[in-house]
C-alpha cells in the first residue's frame, strides 16, 4: 500500500499536458527488441501493483518503434518508444513535422551487443577489425575498397576458427543493428588509416563504403533475438548478434565471443571496457502525460529503484544498471518532464 501511495504522490508531480487528441485506458510502448523484455517485465509489475490494465508493449525494432511514435499525437500512436540507441536528428525532425514535440528522453540502463556461437562450438576472440573485414560488403585491400573476398574466419585473422562466415543478426530497423554498425563495423574500419582519413574528410562517404553488410555471410534474422539463439543451436559453426540479456538468459545454449580480449560480462559492459557496450532508452510524449491513463505511474515504475536500480528486478533479466547518480538523474527527468534537445547527429 505504501508503494502505491508513493507512486501516486510521485505521479502528482507530473502535470497534465494538452495536445493529445484522445485517451486510451492503457499505456502503449513500441520499439527495440532488446528493450522489449525489460519494459514487458515492468508492465507486468505495474499491472500487479496498480490493478490497472497492463501496458501494450510491441517489439518492432528501434527504427520501427520511433517511426510509429513519431507519426502523430493521440491514442492512435504509442506513448513510448523503446530504443537501444539514441534518437537520431532525422527522427527528431520527423516527429516535429507530425506535431510530436516535447519528447522526454530517459536512459534506463546499459546493454552489450554479443557475437555468440553454440556452447559446444569453438571459441572466438575477435578484434574490431576482424568484425569489419568479416562482415562488411566492401573491405580495404591494398588501400582500396573491394568487394569482400573472405569466406572463412581464419582468412580474416590468424587464430580465428576456420568456420565459414555465417552470421545471423538483426535487420536494418533494429537499434541493435545500428549500434553494431557503429561500435563494431565502423570502429573496426577506422583501425585502417585509409578509412579513418575518409571518415575525417567525408563521414557520409565513409558510411556509404563501410556500413553495408555483406549479403553472402550476414543473414537478417528478424527482431526475435530468441529465434537467433535457437538457430545457433541448430546450425554448427554459425554466429549470432544480439543483446547481452539474451546471452545471459541462454548460457546453457550459447557463449559470447571476446572482443579486443574482453569477454561480454555485466561488469565489462557497465565500465565500458567491453567495446560493444551501449545505453538503452525510452522516449515519452509529454503531450500524452495526464491523458493516457496510467502513463505517469508506469513511467515512475520504469525509473524506480525496484525496477532499474542496482539490485532491481530488471538486473536479474540482464539489464546493466546505471551508476546511482545517473539513475537518480533519470528520476528527476521524469518528475520534471524536461524535453530533450534536438540531437546533433
Amino acid at each position: 500500500m505504501k508503494q502505491l501511495m508513493g507512486c501516486a504522490a510521485a505521479a502528482a508531480l507530473l502535470l497534465p499536458a494538452t495536445g493529445a487528441q484522445a485517451a486510451r485506458d492503457y499505456v502503449w510502448a513500441a520499439g527495440s527488441s532488446t528493450v522489449f523484455p525489460f519494459v514487458t517485465r515492468v508492465a507486468e509489475n505495474y499491472a500487479k501493483k496498480t490493478g490497472s490494465k497492463a501496458p501494450k508493449v510491441e517489439s518492432l525494432g528501434t527504427g520501427g518503434g520511433i517511426k510509429l511514435f513519431c507519426s502523430g499525437v493521440g491514442d492512435a500512436f504509442p506513448d513510448i518508444a523503446n530504443a537501444s540507441r539514441p534518437m537520431k536528428k532525422s527522427e527528431f525532425d520527423q516527429c516535429a513535422a507530425k506535431g510530436v514535440k516535447d519528447i522526454v528522453q530517459i536512459k534506463i540502463g546499459f546493454d552489450g551487443i554479443v557475437v555468440a556461437t553454440d556452447k559446444e562450438g569453438p571459441s572466438y576472440n575477435f578484434k574490431l577489425e576482424h568484425l569489419y573485414l568479416g562482415l562488411a560488403a566492401n573491405v580495404l585491400r591494398g588501400g582500396k575498397f573491394v568487394p569482400n573476398p573472405y569466406t572463412t574466419w581464419d582468412e580474416v585473422g590468424s587464430g580465428l576458427p576456420g568456420n565459414r562466415i555465417q552470421v545471423y543478426g538483426p535487420p536494418p530497423t533494429s537499434g541493435t543493428r545500428d549500434a553494431f554498425l557503429e561500435l563494431g563495423i565502423e570502429a573496426g574500419a577506422r583501425k585502417f588509416p585509409t578509412a579513418d582519413e575518409l571518415r575525417s574528410n567525408n563521414e557520409k562517404k565513409f558510411k556509404e563504403m563501410v556500413d553495408p553488410l555483406r549479403k553472402n555471410g550476414w543473414i537478417d534474422a528478424g527482431e526475435n533475438d530468441n529465434a537467433i539463439v535457437q538457430t545457433l543451436t541448430k546450425t554448427p559453426g554459425a554466429l549470432g548478434v544480439f543483446g547481452y540479456s539474451f546471452l545471459e538468459e541462454n548460457m546453457d545454449k550459447v557463449k559470447g565471443a571476446s572482443v579486443n580480449g574482453v569477454a561480454p560480462t555485466a561488469g565489462a559492459i557497465s565500465d565500458g571496457s567491453y567495446p560493444l557496450s551501449r545505453s538503452l532508452y525510452i522516449y515519452v510524449k509529454k503531450a500524452h502525460v495526464g491523458v493516457t491513463k496510467g502513463l505517469p505511474e508506469f513511467m515512475q515504475e520504469l525509473v524506480s529503484d525496484a525496477a532499474t536500480g542496482r539490485g532491481g528486478y530488471l538486473q536479474s533479466r540482464g539489464l546493466i544498471p546505471l551508476p546511482q547518480s545517473q539513475h537518480d538523474a533519470q528520476k528527476q527527468a521524469i518528475a520534471k518532464l524536461t524535453p530533450m534537445a534536438r540531437p546533433t547527429s
